[in-house]
């Protein structure tokens, strides 16, 4: 019988930002930047804090169906990247270019913008 996991695999509540105060925090005084079909505002947060994120979708991106996906695109590219950024709170809003798009290309923007901003972690 196989060992279980030493991790969970879903990204765990207290990894997401929930309270609108923490949203509005991130936005008026965090950094951002904008690439392809997403918008990322991050706070930067002390050494040993766990990174959180938040994410935004608008009516206009489409319907209840088309919203879900682009928030679980958007948690889905946080949680596997997670290790490799420094301790922010992060506040992902997706774009209209995101309807359609495949996980690669979602993740791809969501590196570039993380890149761009000095938040991933320096490879040792």
């Amino acid at each position: 019988m196989p060992a279980p996991p030493s991790q969970s695999l879903r990204l765990p509540k207290d990894r997401h930002i929930k309270q609108s105060r923490d949203f509005a925090r991130v936005r008026t005084q965090g950094k951002r930047m904008a690439k392809g079909c997403l918008t990322a505002n991050w706070l930067e947060l002390p050494q040993g804090s766990a990174s959180r994120v938040g994410v935004v979708t608008t009516r206009r991106i489409g319907n209840a169906v088309i919203r879900s996906r682009a928030r679980r695109l958007l948690r889905e590219a946080f949680r596997l990247h997670q290790r490799e950024l420094l301790p922010i709170d992060l506040v992902l809003v997706a774009r209209q270019s995101i309807v359609g798009k495949s996980f690669a290309d979602v993740e791809r923007d969501f590196l570039g913008v993380m890149k761009q901003g000095g938040v991933l972690k320096q490879a040792a």
